[in-house]
């Protein structure tokens, strides 16, 4: 009887290590303070990290554009849209905006830009385009012109969490 079960005890620890060491590969860790989450269910086949919000608020809305919101809490709101945003017209629209001006660009990359702009005190933006599989996509900050505008550490986050994006296998 007690060789049965050590059998059985061995046989279920292989198999847990086995499975467990397969499904590694495909499992995606969140730096912490953040979490992932699955956009399939919002038919996009990827995966992107976001503020752990158990306390706090968090949503996902699906726009009548086709765009897909994600707000966590106050410090933390992207907007996907399913096609490349056009980063040159953008940078010559922030050049030429009069109200809020561009202070600098933070990041300037082929694919993104992060930028501070200023009306009555500094702000920050950005804007991503990434490719996953065949479907373009680009990722922006959220405005809400009745909130405080996102301080760079909380823009750089969505920034990264726009950057870093796992596509579901």
């Amino acid at each position: 009887m007690k060789r049965t079960i050590i059998k059985l005890f061995s046989a279920a620890i292989i198999t847990s290590t086995f499975f467990s060491c397969s499904e590694a590969k495909k499992e995606v860790t969140a730096p912490q303070g953040m979490n992932v989450l699955n956009l399939s269910r919002y038919g996009k086949p990827f995966s992107i990290f976001v503020p752990d919000t158990n306390a706090g608020h968090f949503e996902v809305i699906e726009q009548t554009s086709g765009a897909l919101d994600i707000i966590a809490g106050n410090n933390f709101a992207i907007s996907i849209n399913e096609q490349f945003a056009d980063l040159e017209l953008r940078k010559s629209d922030i050049k030429d905006d009069e109200v809020n001006k561009l202070k600098s660009y933070i990041i300037e990359e082929p694919d993104a830009i992060l930028w501070e702009s200023q009306i009555t005190e500094p702000e920050f933006h950005f804007l991503v385009n990434k490719k996953i599989g065949t479907s373009e996509y680009s990722f922006e900050d959220i405005r809400n012109p009745e909130a405080k505008p996102f301080a760079l550490e909380a823009t750089q986050r969505m920034f990264d969490s726009s950057k870093n994006i796992s596509e579901n296998k």
